[in-house]
């Protein structure tokens, strides 16, 4: 089966964001200067001469395909199906880390602590951290054996209760049996030690913290006791409780926790964020909270269904009009450089870099692509010299994807701006 792919290299502690040889490296953009509110999407006026280059582009597969262009004032441009709901696959955390950066912020970390409550037993919360290491386990349990377990009892035996979400929330109940087994497919849990992934998916990501705990504590002179509890409504500690946090690790920014799922479509980081953001940690119960917030932000969602964050999910559905204008509304967003920064780079970097390289597309198309088995996506920004243009592509069945949009975008930037929209000013005669 034909499915998203990802960087192991993601898996490495993220002190700060990666940098590889044949990546650019992450810049933090700058805070937004205003708080202004989102546009509303206007109807206006199209461009008939890209409109038909669109579906020259298509050809006889155009049934299969949906395509929507808009400028930064919401004109539809170009349009092809552009209302029909299809599968987006890895398109969908477009929507997922949209919904995270509005309500997390982009100064948003993850946490995972350690606290001790007032009777001197430990707990283990966790937010679901992709960064989280062995070295990350290791000060953990260090900090475990400082304190020893409860009030009276050796400090070098330790009991601890480790907060875990029950399996049935582990994955998606739509994402296919296959892809579970590959590190793409990594259950979704609120401690995962290297993103539950070594290779392929650990299949039981609560036994293996158990396992390597319970070692690292060892190997350090101590004994462990480790029960299993379920999540708490407020982990964290209050004024009333008077529990204490003995130790946090934090995980990358947000920036670079976006930039994880868009530019590398990292699927546990986006379905995380999406968690993180609704605070809910059932998938289904999350994805509704997901569509609430679409809604709530004007855009056009006939046809939405959202099923996952990351997109492995085959039920997820929506149009490319929604996915063309929620990045117009993205770019007029406060927090629009961080969005922007999130996406992958037309043959420089992430999932586009071996994509249009050194065409006139290279550098000057940012987006996030897609693919799963039948379906090929690829959406985002491409400047042009009438300003940017925001491109949604997405395809259930065709045959040469990635020929036809790299076409697609081609035709976007050749009939920038429209020939149409320029007016020629008609001199009166003037006797000679």
């Amino acid at each position: 089966m034909k499915t998203l792919g990802f960087s192991l290299a993601m898996l490495l502690p993220l002190a700060a964001p990666r940098v590889r040889a044949d990546v650019l490296p992450l810049i933090a953009p700058p805070p937004p200067e205003t708080e202004q509110p989102l546009p509303t999407l206007q109807p206006g006026r199209s461009c008939p001469e890209l409109a038909e280059a669109i579906r020259a582009d298509v050809g006889a597969e155009a049934r299969v395909w949906s395509v929507t262009v808009l400028n930064s004032d919401g004109d539809i441009l170009g349009d092809v199906n552009g209302a029909v709901p299809r599968i987006p696959a890895s398109n969908q955390k477009l929507v997922s880390t949209a919904f995270a950066l509005d309500r997390l912020g982009p100064d948003f970390r993850l946490k995972t602590r350690l606290i001790q409550r007032p009777d001197g037993s430990l707990e283990l919360n966790g937010e679901g951290d992709p960064d989280l290491g062995i070295a990350g386990l290791q000060r953990f349990a260090m900090a475990a054996l400082r304190q020893g377990g409860a009030m009276g009892e050796s400090l070098q035996d330790v009991k601890l209760m480790v907060r875990e979400e029950p399996r049935s929330n582990w994955w998606p109940a739509d994402w296919h049996p296959a892809d579970r087994g590959y590190a793409y497919g990594a259950p979704i849990t609120r401690l995962a030690l290297t993103s539950n992934a070594v290779g392929g998916a650990v299949s039981d990501p609560y036994n293996r913290l158990q396992v390597l705990f319970s070692k690292e504590v060892s190997r350090r002179g101590g004994t462990v006791s480790i029960e299993r509890g379920q999540p708490m409504v407020e982990p964290l500690p209050t004024d009333d409780d008077h529990s204490v946090v003995l130790h946090e690790e934090a995980s990358a920014p947000m920036h670079a926790l976006l930039s994880l799922a868009n530019t590398e479509s990292h699927n546990f980081t986006a379905e995380v964020l999406m968690r993180q953001a609704s605070g809910l940690w059932d998938v289904n119960a999350a994805s509704r909270a997901t569509e609430r917030w679409m809604l709530e932000q004007g855009l056009p969602i006939q046809g939405l269904r959202v099923a996952d964050g990351s997109g492995l999910s085959r039920n997820n559905r929506v149009t490319s009009r929604t996915i063309a204008a929620l990045l117009m509304r993205m770019d007029q967003h406060p927090f629009a450089p961080y969005y922007q920064a999130s996406m992958a780079i037309a043959g420089q970097r992430g999932t586009l870099r071996n994509l249009y390289r050194g065409t006139v597309l290279e550098g000057k198309f940012r987006g996030k692509t897609g693919t799963i088995s039948g379906v090929r996506s690829i959406s985002g920004y491409l400047q042009t010299h009438d300003g940017p243009r925001y491109v949604a592509m997405i395809s259930n069945g065709s045959g040469y994807p990635n020929t036809v949009m790299g076409q697609i975008l081609r035709s976007v930037q050749r009939f920038s701006p429209c020939p149409s929209s320029d007016a020629t000013v008609m001199q009166p005669d003037v006797p000679g």
